[in-house]
């Protein structure tokens, strides 16, 4: 990695909240932004998730506020309810459109894209990302049963990290999830179809500081610097 190169993060927040699960762990933000930060020169760090939006509570607003406030663009879009042929009220939320729409644009500004996702949809994208002359890195896991990442996606990518062996630089330690789970007023990070802070193209207002019982819970501070979004 070189400090001269330019690189942006694009975060799947469903499948890197899957991927984090079933690892047994859980990320922490700013650590994750601080470590791609001191990589290459960082200039937008993209988080994707689909909303619920007839919630009166949604237990990830927290950790989408404090992303949108320290320095990620938060791109949402609401989910889509359906009901299966059981009967089952379901979700559904995808954003490979926009991450793949955003990716792109951005393309000629960039050296290195970093890819959090195992969805093997990704494999196009990453193909023409690199025909445009963009390394790919895919973050992702192959420890869990079964493997968190396609194995389309694992081939067509330049590098891939497992996400296990990542998590000593960007998880949460055993003590601040502990912590964390004992606080049962607080938020977790359970399910990616949530309230969101802001719509694509919206500017939230930052008038007021997060918490700082929010900002120990999930290990992002105002005064971190942030990439360039």
């Amino acid at each position: 990695m070189s400090a001269h190169q330019r690189s942006a993060l694009f975060i799947d927040g469903a499948n890197l909240y899957s991927a984090t699960k079933a690892l047994g762990a859980d990320i922490d933000y700013r650590r994750l932004l601080k470590e791609f930060q001191s990589r290459d020169q960082l200039v937008r760090a993209f988080y994707y998730t689909a909303i619920v939006e007839d919630q009166e509570y949604s237990s990830i607003r927290p950790l989408i506020d404090w992303l949108d406030y320290n320095g990620f663009c938060v791109v949402t879009k609401p989910a889509k309810e359906f009901v299966d042929s059981m009967g089952r009220r379901k979700v559904k939320g995808n954003m490979d459109i926009e991450l793949a729409i955003d990716a792109l644009e951005l393309a000629p500004r960039i050296d290195h894209m970093v890819l959090f996702s195992g969805d093997g949809d990704f494999r196009s994208l990453v193909e023409a990302m690199q025909r445009r002359g963009v390394r790919v890195t895919v973050v992702s896991t192959i420890q869990t049963q079964p493997a968190m990442i396609a194995d389309d996606l694992r081939r067509q990518a330049d590098e891939f990290i497992d996400l296990a062996h990542l998590l000593g630089r960007i998880g949460r330690d055993a003590g601040e999830r502990a912590v964390r789970n004992q606080d049962a007023r607080g938020p977790d990070t359970r399910g990616q179809a949530d309230t969101p802070t802001r719509s694509r193209g919206e500017t939230p207002e930052r008038s007021a500081r997060p918490s700082a019982a929010l900002e120990s819970r999930y290990g992002i501070r105002q005064d971190e610097v942030a990439p360039d979004a």
